[in-house]
């Protein structure tokens, strides 16, 4: 099979919900499930790779990879919520955030920017450099397989009846919780920081689309009086 970016993108979804099924269902399980988050995020390396080297990457390609940055955080924090071990505002702060992103991506899509190169929405150095340098990229990815496995050990180890190790003490399970909430908190706070980039430079493209709608509505009523 020829491999694309877009086909490993598919792919790295499919690992993803894979993975997820695989969490709770016994402690080896759950051993495997973090060794597919892992293949999840190299995937989702392979695919920009793939992109570059071939010189195939098309505005197109952006919007489902970021597609599938979406689906896979929403996915994985959605369970890790569900199970208790993160809050369920996580899964809510990353939809929302992800919702109004996109939400800019699309209207600047709309007038004709992109997501990179010379015609790129993001028009500020701070701006290009937070949002699609590859060192921020590489980090945030790496954030997130962090966070993923981590919380995937843990259930492993030391969540429920088959957990892998017994007999822990309050203070260990403590200090474990503590890693989480400091890893997940670090997480969100790099994707809000992100984010902010976007939320300033793409409201103009909000405000171009309400002018002319408020300009035709003026229009009419002169009219119609």
């Amino acid at each position: 099979m020829h491999w694309t970016p877009n086909r490993v993108t598919g792919l790295r979804v499919v690992v993803g919900f894979a993975a997820v099924f695989l969490f709770g269902r016994g402690p080896w399980l759950n051993l495997s499930a973090v060794a597919l988050t892992v293949a999840c995020i190299g995937l989702d390396a392979l695919d920009g790779h793939i992109a570059r080297r071939k010189n195939v990457a098309t505005p197109v390609g952006a919007q489902i990879d970021i597609l599938g940055d979406r689906m896979i955080e929403n996915l994985y924090f959605t369970y890790f919520a569900v199970v208790g071990m993160v809050s369920l505002w996580l899964p809510i702060f990353f939809f929302a955030r992800g919702a109004v992103t996109d939400f800019l991506r699309g209207l600047a899509s709309r007038a004709g920017y992109s997501g990179w190169g010379a015609n790129a929405m993001l028009e500020t150095w701070w701006g290009r450099t937070l949002v699609g340098s590859r060192w921020s990229r590489g980090l945030y990815a790496a954030m997130k397989c962090l966070c993923f496995c981590y919380l995937g050990l843990e259930l492993a180890l030391t969540r429920g009846s088959v957990a892998l190790i017994g007999g822990l003490t309050p203070e260990t399970h403590a200090a474990i919780r503590s890693g989480a909430v400091a890893l997940t908190s670090a997480t969100a706070a790099f994707c809000f920081v992100r984010a902010i980039p976007v939320l300033v430079e793409g409201w103009q493209f909000v405000a171009g689309s309400i002018t002319p709608a408020a300009a035709a509505v003026k229009v009419s009523l002169r009219k119609t009086a």
